[in-house]
C-alpha cells in the first residue's frame, strides 16, 4: 500500500502543472536527501538553541526539497505539537512545496525544561530565529506559517525579523487576545446553553479543571463546534492533544481554548500590523474560536495582506475545510 501511494505521489508531481515561472522541480529533486551526515535521518534534525537558562535541543523534520518555497510550521498551544499538521502531507508534496515540522521548546519531541521563566513570547521569537539559521532559511525561500498560538509567534517574529521572510501566513489567530476573549464571551458563549457556560466557568473559577466533566463539556459543547467540526477528531489531532505539555499551555494560554487567562491574556499587536510589509495571508474559519470579521480587518491593516476564508472551517480549518484551506494556501505560496 505504501509503495502504491509513493508511486501515486511521484506521478502526481511529474504530471502536475507549475503555476509560477520558476523551473519545474522533478520528483528526484524534490525527494532528494540533502542530509550530508553519514547516518541518514529521514529529514529529522535536532537543533541546539541558546536560552537564558542554558542550551536545549528542539526537533525538526523536513519534507521535500524546493529552493524557493520552504514553509516552517509553527504549531499552537503553546505546548502542543507538530502532529496535527500531518494533513499537510496529503497536499504539499504533490505541489512540490517543501515544509518543515518543528516542535517548539517544551513540546513533545523537543527538550522539556521545567523553568517557567522560559515561557515568554520574546524568548520563543529568538528560538525561531535560531531554528531559521540552523535550517539555512532566508528571504529568498522562507515562508513562516503560524497557527493559533503559532500565529502570535509568527506575527511577533515578523515584527522583529521580517527581513528574513519571503512570506507570512497567520492561520486562525487574531492579533489581539483581549479581543479574542471578548468574542468568546460576547458572541460564542451566548450561542450556548447558559447552564453549560455556567458549569464551564465554575470549573475554571474554582480551579477544578482537572475534573473529567470539565473537558467533556468543552469537547461536546464547544470544541466540536469551534475547534474541529469533524467528529470523532482526526487521529493526528487526538494524538496532539494527548502529547500537549499542559504546564506550558496553562501558563501561557490558561486551562482551555474557552477564552484566555494566561500570560498571553493582554497580548495585542493590532496597532502594529501595518509594520509587517512582507506578503501575508490571513486564514479565517467562519466557525472559529476567533472572530472572522476581526481577521478580515487584520488582512486590511497589514502592509501587504490578503485574506483566505474557509466557510466550513473552525479553528482547525486544515482539517474541517481542507478544499478551501489548501487551495488558497497553495495559491498564495506559488503566486
Amino acid at each position: 500500500m505504501r509503495f502504491i501511494l509513493a508511486i501515486f505521489i511521484i506521478g502526481s508531481i511529474l504530471n502536475s502543472g507549475c503555476t509560477n515561472s520558476s523551473k519545474k522541480i522533478t520528483a528526484s529533486e524534490y525527494f532528494k536527501n540533502t542530509d550530508t551526515a553519514l547516518v541518514k535521518t529521514g529529514g529529522i534534525k535536532m537543533i541546539s538553541i541558546n536560552t537564558p537558562k542554558g542550551k536545549f535541543n528542539v526537533w525538526t523534520k523536513r519534507f521535500g526539497n524546493n529552493p524557493t518555497i520552504k514553509v516552517l510550521l509553527l504549531h499552537g498551544g503553546p505546548g502542543s505539537t507538530h502532529e496535527y499538521f500531518e494533513s499537510f502531507e496529503s497536499f504539499f508534496p504533490e505541489e512540490e512545496i517543501e515544509f518543515i515540522y518543528y516542535d517548539q521548546l517544551g513540546s513533545y519531541y523537543s527538550d522539556k525544561p521545567t523553568d517557567t521563566s522560559l515561557w515568554t513570547t520574546e524568548r520563543f521569537v529568538e528560538e525561531v530565529e535560531q531554528v531559521r539559521k540552523a535550517l539555512n532559511l532566508n528571504a529568498s525561500n522562507f515562508y513562516l506559517l503560524g497557527h493559533s498560538w503559532g500565529g502570535i509567534l509568527a506575527m511577533e517574529y515578523a515584527l522583529k525579523y521580517q527581513k528574513n521572510l519571503k512570506g507570512l501566513i497567520i492561520s486562525n489567530m487574531m492579533s489581539s487576545c483581549p479581543a479574542y476573549a471578548a468574542y468568546n464571551k460576547n458572541v460564542l458563549q451566548k450561542q450556548m446553553d447558559p447552564k453549560v457556560v455556567d458549569s464551564i466557568l465554575t470549573f475554571e473559577r474554582t480551579k477544578t479543571t482537572s475534573d473529567p466533566r470539565y473537558m467533556e463539556l468543552l469537547l461536546t459543547k464547544y470544541y466540536n463546534e469551534h475547534v474541529c467540526r469533524i467528529y470523532p477528531f482526526p487521529e493526528p489531532l487526538n494524538r496532539m492533544f494527548g502529547h500537549t505539555n499542559n504546564e506550558v499551555y496553562n501558563i501561557m494560554q490558561g486551562p482551555s481554548e474557552f477564552g484566555i487567562s494566561g500570560r498571553l491574556a493582554m497580548w495585542d499587536r493590532t496597532a502594529d500590523l501595518f509594520k509587517i510589509t512582507v506578503p501575508t495571508l490571513v486564514i479565517r474559519g467562519m466557525h472559529d474560536t476567533m472572530d472572522p470579521e476581526f481577521m478580515k480587518m487584520m488582512s486590511e491593516k497589514l502592509g501587504n495582506g490578503s485574506l483566505l476564508t474557509c466557510p466550513n472551517g473552525s479553528h482547525c480549518s486544515m482539517w474541517d475545510d481542507q478544499p478551501n484551506y489548501f487551495k488558497g494556501l497553495i495559491s498564495f505560496l506559488k503566486k
